[in-house]
């Protein structure tokens, strides 16, 4: 275990000092772009100023033989789109790190991209010592090639061990910017019988007792992902990182991607994934606090400036627990409203 003082240390000399805060970004969704096609990467200028993050693929979905040309599109990429001027995070999720791909890439992504890169994306981590391994390796390439700004970790929670030891992952190092879940291969590594990316499941249910009558018993989907989505947020929030859902694989189904959304925003998550164009536009309105609420909220701090004491609003009883909630909310809003120009009017900031 590293001491206090040295947990923000350079790991190498010449690297850039680690962040002690996270950078103030706006992360409603991620948004995922093939780099191997050009089709695609030629739209990204366009995509882009209509999404948070934009975010390089290596990993699944990528062929084997297609690997070389998704990280040479990703460094084109990253030359041609301005992400900083228009306020847009550039991430890459790099291939796992028993993968035979990943050293060659992140020395390529560091060497040709570092001061342009926010995160790099690490799926399939399990412990704490997989962050530990990517940490030095980032701060020692860093250090050769001149990076000026350390280069931030997001990890994917995507295996039954890294569940079990999330929260060391959350702490191994100042570069976690956060934890996604990542539903599918999770669900494989628990042999959980479902083929479905996320979401519910129908045949995962709550049923009624009997009725004396024999008339029908009402039944409710549960949600699969539930304790994982609390246990993640809770190692996030302790840690002061963020939490994000991942990817919803149904891109058919709108309705159910905007619920699974919104169970992960009202938990505490920051953002999602967006597979496919159609889910950007959900991603930022769930992930966009309700301006009703964020009035509701702003008048809570108004009526208690200082936080303290109790206040009756509209009958409902106010005090400095309920002040948190509420600051919470208006400095999601605030924060957003920076950012937003069409939130910034719809919160009054």
């Amino acid at each position: 275990m590293k001491t206090a003082r040295g947990f923000f240390k350079p790991l190498a000399i010449g690297a850039p000092a680690p962040w002690r805060e996270l950078p103030a970004r706006v992360e409603r969704m991620i948004h995922f772009v093939p780099p191997h096609l050009e089709k695609v990467r030629a739209k990204v200028g366009e995509i882009a100023p209509t999404v948070d993050v934009i975010l390089a693929n290596l990993e699944d979905a990528i062929p084997a033989d297609a690997k070389g040309a998704a990280l040479a599109g990703t460094i084109a990429l990253s030359r041609e789109v301005d992400f900083a001027a228009l306020g847009v995070g550039l991430w890459v999720r790099i291939n796992c790190l028993n993968s035979p791909w990943h050293l060659d890439e992140v020395a390529t992504l560091v060497e040709k991209a570092g001061d342009r890169i926010d995160v790099i994306m690490v799926p399939k981590v399990e412990g704490p010592w997989d962050i530990f391994y990517i940490d030095q390796l980032l701060a020692s390439l860093e250090a050769k090639h001149g990076v000026t700004r350390p280069i931030l970790l997001h990890a994917i929670l995507e295996t039954a061990e890294g569940v079990m030891n999330v929260e060391q992952i959350a702490g191994a190092s100042p570069r976690m910017q956060g934890i996604s879940l990542g539903p599918a291969d999770l669900a494989a590594s628990r042999a959980m019988k479902t083929t479905r990316v996320g979401g519910g499941h129908p045949g995962y249910r709550v049923i009624e007792d009997p009725h004396a009558d024999g008339s029908p018993r009402v039944s409710v989907q549960q949600d699969l992902w539930h304790y994982t989505f609390a246990k993640m947020v809770d190692a996030c929030a302790a840690h002061g990182i963020k939490p994000f859902y991942g990817p919803f694989g149904a891109i058919d189904d709108p309705v159910a991607c905007e619920q699974q959304f919104r169970n992960a925003f009202l938990m505490g998550c920051a953002g999602a994934w967006s597979l496919h164009p159609s889910q950007i536009a959900i991603a930022k309105q769930v992930f966009s606090p309700d301006p009703t609420e964020v009035a509701f909220a702003k008048r809570i701090l108004e009526a208690m400036p200082d936080g303290s004491g109790v206040a009756m609003i509209d009958g409902k009883m106010q005090d400095d627990a309920t002040w948190k909630q509420a600051k919470v909310m208006v400095d999601c809003a605030r924060q957003i409203a920076a950012k937003d120009a069409e939130y910034a009017a719809l919160y009054g900031f």
